[in-house]
């Protein structure tokens, strides 16, 4: 399984979204230092009842969180939105 589709997987089973969609965006960091590691970058969008009533910080904590063993070898960086269904 791919990255992208992964991470897709993780957060529709941890955060019960409605709606998630993940860019690949590597190949635009080819060069930068982290992308050295071996660590992806990803544009990610998430719609999910469960931020409802959360700010900003604490929805990317949540997504981190879900990511977190990620996180330590495979993803080097997120570009996170963070909705709920009502502000779609």
């Amino acid at each position: 399984m791919n990255m992208p589709d992964k991470i897709e997987q993780i957060l529709r089973h941890s955060l019960e979204t409605l709606e998630v969609e993940v860019e690949d965006e590597s190949a635009l960091h080819a060069g930068h230092a982290g992308a050295a590691s071996g660590g992806g970058h990803y544009r990610v969008r998430i719609v999910s009842p469960l931020f409802a009533g959360k700010n900003r910080v604490q929805r990317h904590r949540m997504v981190y969180g879900a990511l977190a063993d990620e996180m330590q070898h495979a993803i080097h960086a997120l570009a996170l939105t963070t909705l709920t269904p009502d502000e779609i």
